[in-house]
């Protein structure tokens, strides 16, 4: 070894031990006057960190950083605040959310009569004729989770309407709709799908689940590229006001993955985008060709994409999950398989085989048996590699299933901020369930207790997409909107730190992103988020108060909050 390359050597030995070099160029940005949560257990925590160009250059004591700055480094004074690793998205809808913040945008509706109030005044504003499209409206703001025609013909009659639950597993329409696509009482219910019905003459009510939604969705007009491209913008913006720096995009067409290819190539795209393409279930492994060529046009750069997104069953609150056991009051319904156990085995095992990370929808407790089945086969059949696959969602368990996600290597996939009593669980979920069974609704402390990987994401836009509410549920199992309801299963809180990890380190993991990004390092990319507050100073139940007020991917700051710190 030369004298130049021991030298050098020695300067990144000191780097990385947070050392303070005698002779150094000086940096672009530090932070300091607060707490650095690195979740690099070789040093949890810090004063400050300095980034130079993209990467950290610089994690330790403030007293470090004086040899740092020189006259065109730009230090923030953190006020006591904190910085994270950038947060990680392991399941969100980036694009597609996006694109349906420019529809009738229902999700701040607080009752029925404010759905429809929201209803006719997008009408109003957009009162050219064709289709009056929307979404994100609770279904539990309607009895049974089951909204009426004929209540929106009271609002909107004169044009079809098509307007999607918050959770995108039902959709409701007008009348003039069911009657454009011929939906009558005669009309069969379409395969893992239910068109719901008057119980004495069987008369369409105006609620269609799963893959009935097809049957009036088909007849509206196709998003323009240009729409996808402003969606994912509107997407973009959102998700870097958050703290957001990598995600994972689920189920995604050759459409949607040329908007990102084309944002990536005029250097808008503001996060690490791991892009999961959509798998339909009816096609079976002949498709997976088509993937193969789709994920070899886009990849790099800041784009990933090699995951496939696999539907497997429904949702709870529909009765559309598939169960082990019947629904309670519903006779020996158990819900639908998207596609039957033998297809899935096939279809796994091919993508698998293709070295797609596989990405399963699994919500409930036989989903996620027959999807770990599949990955068990695939595992088998191919060879074990390092997949990462993941099952996201994961609702309700069967206890001796918690166990073999760590013996096969998949990871678990969580939406935490769903994890309290809020309607969708004490009025479609535990009622359906009863209270044996609902004792293994979203058992996070479980997962993590055996060793299996654990990663968090928000699923918006059927929720939002800001981590902090959810890492508050994660920690209280209780309402982040009311510090004195009801913990919800408590046995399954997990601490802050675990929290935290989920939304960076296990989302780096799921993304292919760990030795780049998740914690905060000498040589890792300067990817950070600055919190107004130190999180570990503030009750649970305050977390969801904490702001952003600073966003950072690859050394760029690419969201200031106008109260940030200065």
């Amino acid at each position: 070894m030369t004298l130049r390359a021991i030298l050098v050597s020695a300067m990144l030995i000191l780097a990385a031990c947070g050392g303070n070099l005698a002779q150094h160029e000086t940096a672009d940005l530090v932070l300091t006057g607060g707490t650095v949560w690195t979740m690099d257990p070789a040093r949890p925590s810090a004063e400050a960190v300095v980034i130079r160009g993209e990467q950290i250059a610089y994690v330790g004591s403030a007293a470090g950083i004086e040899s740092w700055i020189g006259d065109g480094t730009e230090v923030v004074e953190l006020g006591g605040g904190m910085v994270l690793p950038g947060f990680q998205d392991s399941h969100t809808h980036v694009l597609e959310g996006g694109v349906a913040l420019a529809d009738c945008d229902l999700s701040s509706a607080g009752d029925a009569a404010e759905v429809l109030a929201v209803v006719a005044r997008c009408a109003a504003e957009n009162s050219e004729p064709g289709w009056l499209r929307g979404g994100g409206f609770l279904l539990t703001h309607f009895p049974g989770g089951n909204p009426r025609a004929a209540v929106l013909d009271e609002v909107v009659a004169d044009r079809p309407v098509f307007l999607t639950s918050s959770d995108a597993h039902s959709a409701w329409v007008n009348s003039l709709a069911l009657e454009m696509a011929e939906i009558t009482a005669q009309t069969p219910d379409p395969p893992a799908g239910r068109i719901e019905r008057e119980p004495t003459t069987g008369v369409p009510t105006g609620t269609l689940r799963e893959t009935a939604i097809e049957l009036v969705s088909r007849l509206l007009p196709p998003r323009t590229q240009e729409e996808r491209i402003e969606g994912l913008r509107r997407g973009l913006e959102l998700a870097r006001s958050f703290g957001i720096t990598a995600f994972q995009d689920a189920n995604l067409g050759p459409e949607d993955v040329a908007a990102y290819a084309l944002l990536a190539d005029r250097g808008e795209l503001t996060a690490r985008a791991s892009l999961s393409l959509g798998v339909d279930p009816v096609q079976g492994p002949s498709q997976v060709a088509e993937l193969v060529a789709l994920r070899e046009r886009y990849q790099g750069g800041l784009l990933r994409v090699s995951t496939a997104k696999l539907f497997v069953d429904g949702v709870i609150e529909a009765q559309t999950a598939a169960l082990l056991e019947p629904y309670v009051g519903l006779g020996d319904f158990a819900g639908y398989l998207e596609l039957d156990t033998e297809a899935l085995d096939k279809l796994v095992a091919e993508l698998d085989r293709q070295e797609f990370q596989v990405h399963i929808h699994a919500i409930g407790d036989r989903a996620i048996r027959v999807s770990l089945d599949a990955l068990k086969k695939a595992s088998t059949l191919n060879g074990r590699r390092d997949g990462r696959h993941h099952l996201a969602h994961i609702q309700l368990w069967s206890p001796q299933d918690i166990g073999r996600m760590q013996a096969l290597g998949v990871v678990a996939n969580f939406q935490p901020l769903w994890a309290y009593a809020d309607p969708f669980i004490t009025e479609l979920t535990e009622p359906f369930l009863g209270p044996e069974r609902s004792q293994w609704l979203y058992p996070i402390r479980s997962l993590v207790d055996s060793g299996a990987r654990v990663a968090f994401g928000s699923d918006w836009d059927v929720s939002t997409m800001n981590p902090l509410p959810a890492i508050e549920v994660g920690v209280t199992r209780q309402d982040p909107e009311d510090s004195s309801s009801r913990a919800w299963l408590p046995d399954e809180r997990v601490d802050l730190a675990t929290m935290l990890a989920g939304y960076t380190t296990g989302g780096a993991w799921v993304n292919f992103l760990e030795s780049t990004t998740g914690t905060i390092e000498v040589g890792k990319a300067a990817d950070l988020v600055v919190l107004d507050r130190n999180l570990f100073d503030i009750a649970p139940q305050e977390i969801s108060d904490a702001r952003v007020v600073m966003t950072l991917l690859d050394g760029k700051v690419i969201f200031r909050s106008p109260a940030a710190v200065d």
